[in-house]
C-alpha cells in the first residue's frame, strides 16, 4: 500500500507506542463507489468489507480482534472501553487499556482524537452537528478528568478530515443552534463550522493550542480521496480513524 492511502497525524507520530491512522478511499477491494469502505452497514458486500478492514488494520500493525467499535447514533453519549468490544449506541469512547484500539467511523462528521502521554489514555470522538451542539468533546474531556484526573493542558488532540463549513449547508433548525461566530448565514442558508466549534471546545476545556492538530481536508471536496455522505448519499462508504496504545 502507498503511504498516501492512510492519513497520519504529525502530532501523534511523536509518541512511541501510540498507534493512529485514518483511512481513505484508496487501497480497498470494493468496487466503486465503495472502494476502501470499512462499514458493514452501507450496502457493501460484507466479504469485501472484511478484506478492507484486514488491509487497513494490517497497515496499522493491529488485529481487528483488538479494536473497539461503536454504533454511532449522532449523540453526545460517551463510553469507557475496558477491553476491545462493540458499543451499541454512542459517539465517543475512551480507554486506558493498551492493545485496545478505538475506531471512529467517518463520512462527513468531525472526528476528534485525544491522547494523554502521561497517563496513557486515548479517546475517539464522532462529532456531528448533534454531538457538537451537545458538546461531546467537552463531555469526553470531563470524563477523563473525573475518572483519571487527567489535566487538559497535558492532552494532545487531532481533529481529522470532515466536511468544511463551505460545503455544510443546513436549515434554520440546525443553523440557529450555533453562534454567529460558528455559523454563517448567507442567501437564506446556514453554514456552521463544526471543525471550529470542536476546536473551541478543546481550547475552552484547557488544551493548549499548540497541542491541537487540525486537518484541513474536506470530505465533500476531496472526491478522489475521501468518502462523503453529503456528496454521494446512500452509496457512500465510510472511513475509520483508529487510535490506541501498543504494549
Amino acid at each position: 500500500m502507498l503511504k498516501s492511502e492512510i492519513i497520519y497525524s504529525s502530532l501523534f507520530k511523536k509518541f512511541p507506542g501510540l498507534v493512529f491512522g485514518f483511512s481513505t478511499k484508496h487501497g480497498g477491494v470494493s468496487p466503486e463507489p465503495f472502494c476502501m469502505n470499512l462499514s458493514a452497514s452501507v450496502g457493501d458486500d460484507i466479504e469485501n468489507v472484511k478484506k478492507n478492514r484486514e488491509i487497513f488494520f494490517r497497515q496499522l500493525g493491529i488485529n481487528e480482534d483488538n479494536v473497539t467499535f461503536q454504533k454511532q447514533i449522532h449523540s453526545a453519549i460517551i463510553n469507557y472501553s475496558p477491553a476491545p468490544s462493540h458499543f451499541d449506541g454512542c459517539d465517543a469512547i475512551y480507554t486506558d487499556i493498551k492493545n485496545n484500539y478505538l475506531a471512529v467511523s467517518v463520512a462527513d462528521c468531525i472526528p476528534v482524537f485525544l491522547f494523554d502521554p502521561g497517563k496513557k489514555i486515548v479517546a475517539g470522538i464522532h462529532s456531528g452537528w448533534k454531538g457538537t451542539h451537545g458538546k461531546i468533546v467537552t463531555g469526553a474531556i470531563e470524563k477523563l478528568r473525573s475518572q483519571f484526573s487527567v489535566k487538559p493542558s497535558g492532552l494532545y488532540a487531532y481533529i481529522g478530515p470532515g466536511i468544511s463549513q463551505e460545503k455544510y449547508e443546513v436549515g434554520p433548525e440546525v443553523g440557529t443552534l450555533f453562534s454567529e461566530e460558528i455559523c454563517i448565514y448567507k442567501n437564506g442558508k446556514y453554514y456552521p463550522d463544526l471543525r471550529k466549534e470542536n476546536f473551541n471546545q478543546l481550547v475552552k476545556a484547557g488544551l493548549k493550542k499548540e497541542n491541537i492538530e487540525v486537518s484541513d481536508l474536506c470530505t465533500f471536496t476531496e472526491k478522489d480521496l475521501l468518502h462523503s455522505y453529503r456528496r454521494d448519499g446512500v452509496k457512500s462508504g465510510r472511513m475509520f480513524g483508529v487510535i490506541g496504545m501498543r504494549s
